[in-house]
């Protein structure tokens, strides 16, 4: 009985060691995990991964640990699958994509900008108390429209995100059930958070703007639960995979020698006439998208994925049950030395086309907003390189980060002291 448990409490307390410990230098794909009765393997083979996150859901699917979110987040497309998941996942992609290519560039620019001038009349700041909310703020503007939420509207909704996130990491992390009287409280406090949620969304519906993500649910006739239980999702998504891997960003951007210079200069090449960033020219800023893609190999924020197996499945040279746990760790795989030189150094010279890349996901049921993700944590990166020097003022190297149901980074201390603008004329005859 005790052999059945006895990875419980390292799972709850120190998930990333237990990987690391684990995973490293196992020869074996699959790994047993002893987190309870039912069987639980962690897949340490990178393209065993791949396999799993790409394999029909008829036969391998969104496990109970994912299915435990149910009672916070409601049914959404994170908990659901099957035709209607997908149905909601294309409406979500589609309006992304085309935001990507035209509106997003200059609204996320912008509200970056005016968070910097913000920050320099500040004599420090902790990095994750600053991106956290400005993920949020983006992605409230891209859902709701530009300038729609009040200030009120927000802090709202940042608290039920608040209350979803404390709630899901206790949840996912807890074998045993908790006290009547505690669940009784959590049961309170969901039913408050999303009730004044629901108040909110009521509330700027109306004055939602036509191309924001809010209207193009109006196609899938969602009703006012499930339309509240999608944003609430979106919200908290793209809250954390931004909002903690922005503020390694802004650590990189102050402890890389020479990083910011090439990332200043390659803006250069990006900016119009306008003085804005040109989106057909940012596929070629890889300065800034190595920055970006290489703070997600260090510190995915999602750090593990979990799946189960539907019906009896032969994989890695095992034969396994219906109702096996599948735990996927980017972290750990990202991490591993058999899958990357010097893997816990920064380096801005790697590629990412390796199959131990999985920072999003994989498959029909990955992250939906990647394409965003990478989008904002590179504007960052270029808005904050050209306007700003940023100073470390904590450790270096900083601390661990904390494994709660995302990554959260330490407390990283910064100042930002603006440079001497550079005229845009100046900028795009250099470009």
């Amino acid at each position: 009985m005790k052999q059945k448990f006895s990875d419980v409490s390292a799972f709850r307390h120190d998930p990333l060691r237990l990987f690391a410990q684990k995973g490293f230098g196992s020869s074996a794909p699959l790994v047993q995990l002893n987190l309870g009765f039912k069987p639980v393997y962690l897949v340490t083979d990178p393209l065993l991964a791949r396999a799993v996150l790409k394999t029909d859901e008829a036969k391998i699917d969104k496990g109970y640990l994912v299915q435990k979110l149910r009672k916070v987040i409601g049914t959404s497309s994170i908990t659901m699958s099957g035709p209607e998941q997908q149905k909601r996942r294309a409406i979500i992609h589609q309006h992304l994509a085309r935001g990507i290519m035209n509106d997003y560039v200059p609204e996320i620019a912008g509200l970056i900008r005016r968070h910097a001038a913000f920050l320099v009349r500040e004599n420090e700041f902790v990095a994750h108390d600053v991106t956290a909310p400005l993920a949020l703020r983006i992605v409230a503007s891209l859902l709701f429209g530009r300038d729609v939420l009040t200030s009120g509207d927000e802090s709202a909704l940042m608290k039920a995100v608040y209350t979803a996130e404390t709630q899901m990491a206790d949840g996912l992390f807890r074998i045993f059930p908790r006290t009547p009287w505690k669940a009784w409280r959590d049961y309170q406090e969901r039913k408050l958070s999303r009730e004044i949620m629901a108040v909110v969304v009521d509330r700027v519906r109306s004055r939602a703007t036509s191309t924001s993500l809010l209207r193009a649910f109006d196609a899938l006739n969602l009703t006012t639960e499930e339309l509240r239980d999608e944003i609430l999702l979106l919200l908290l998504a793209g809250h954390h995979t931004t909002g903690n891997a922005a503020a390694w960003v802004l650590y990189f951007l102050a402890t890389e020698p020479g990083l910011a210079d090439k990332i200043r200069k390659e803006n250069l090449s990006l900016i119009t006439e306008a003085g804005e960033v040109d989106p057909l020219r940012l596929p070629r800023a890889e300065f800034s998208l190595r920055l970006a893609r290489e703070a997600l190999r260090l510190y995915p924020p999602f750090y593990w994925f979990s799946r189960e197996v539907r019906e009896p499945t032969e994989l890695g040279g095992k034969q396994l049950p219906k109702g096996t746990s599948l735990i996927i760790s980017p972290w750990q795989i990202q991490h591993d030395p058999r899958n990357w030189p010097e893997p816990d150094k920064f380096r801005i010279d790697r590629t990412y086309n390796s199959p131990a890349y999985l920072p999003f996901g994989l498959g029909p049921r990955a992250c939906v907003g990647i394409g965003l993700g990478l989008l904002e944590l590179q504007l960052l990166a270029l808005e904050i390189a050209t306007a700003c020097d940023v100073e470390i003022l904590s450790e270096v190297p900083a601390p661990a980060p904390t494994p709660a149901v995302t990554l959260l980074p330490p407390r990283i201390r910064l100042r930002l002291r603006p440079r001497a603008p550079v005229s845009a004329v100046a900028q795009h005859t250099a470009a």
